[in-house]
């Protein structure tokens, strides 16, 4: 299996079987997950996943989100993604000029949480891509076939849904030549060799990045920088000119009084572990 992002061959590097509830029953029918691990770049993908067909792979999305919706107090909770930071986080760039909000999509934004964070507490309007959704809020959702280019194209825990090249790159082309992508994922120096990492808990999460897979795939794309916030878990990769972006990420901090911004030319290493 070739990898995705360098097209280097990737190795067998670990198998997981899901044994509890209620996630075992998720599960039946699929069994033992296996994992390859690209040689060069270290990009992580589940075979498994890949093998899938089309119909397995999005009933499995479906029961598990619906269970996630749905789960009750006492049920052990899967990690969310800390939506009011990343909120926040938006805000900041945008009050700074380091993007532009006058476009702007969440990719695969599922039920319109971010969307109405912006909305509701900082009066902000993102419209949703939901390629399951069926709303007919037609004011804030878009279908497949009206998506443009945006000034910013957010995605919140959709890189370690996605199995093919043609995935990633389905969310790049939405941003436009002058555009940023914000996206919160997991990425650290290695992708543990432990089938009982935390962010393999869930059964959906099929791809891992690393800090080289990413910058490789930043100059693929053509983005020149990146800015990460700790709190928000989100990186924003940038088209813009380095030093510019860099005095605006140094104000910030010195009015906020903290390091709240971490900024590179490249890929934003933050991590080196598993986290």
């Amino acid at each position: 299996m070739k990898c995705l992002i360098c097209q280097s061959e990737t190795k067998y590097y670990f198998s997981k079987s899901y044994t509890e509830k209620p996630l075992a029953s998720l599960m039946d029918n699929i069994g033992a997950v296996d994992y390859y691990q690209c040689r060069e770049c270290g990009f992580t993908l589940s075979k498994t996943h890949c093998d899938m067909d089309k119909d397995t792979w999005e009933t499995l999305n479906f029961e598990f989100h619906n269970h996630m919706e749905n789960r009750t107090g006492n049920e052990a909770e899967v990690n969310q993604p800390p939506y009011l930071q990343q909120a926040l986080f938006i805000k900041i760039l945008s009050d700074n000029g380091i993007i532009n909000l006058d476009s702007s999509v969440d990719f695969a934004g599922g039920y319109g949480t971010m969307s109405n964070i912006l909305k509701n507490y900082f009066d902000l309007n993102m419209l949703v891509y939901e390629p399951y959704n069926q709303s007919t809020d037609n004011n804030k959702y878009v279908n497949k076939n009206e998506l443009g280019k945006y000034n910013t194209v957010f995605n919140s825990a959709v890189f370690e849904h996605i199995t093919t090249r043609e995935g990633f790159n389905e969310i790049n082309n939405c941003v436009a030549d002058d555009g940023c992508m914000i996206l919160h994922t997991r990425i650290c120096e290695t992708v543990p060799n432990d089938p009982n990492w935390f962010y393999l808990n869930p059964p959906v999460h099929c791809a891992f990045h690393t800090n080289n897979s990413m910058e490789i795939l930043m100059k693929q794309w053509g983005y020149k920088s990146s800015v990460y916030s700790v709190e928000a878990r989100s990186w924003v990769l940038l088209k813009k000119e380095h030093v510019e972006v860099k005095k605006k990420v140094d104000l910030i901090n010195e009015q906020l009084q903290l390091e709240y911004l971490h900024y590179k030319p490249g890929f934003v290493d933050y991590w080196k572990t598993g986290f």
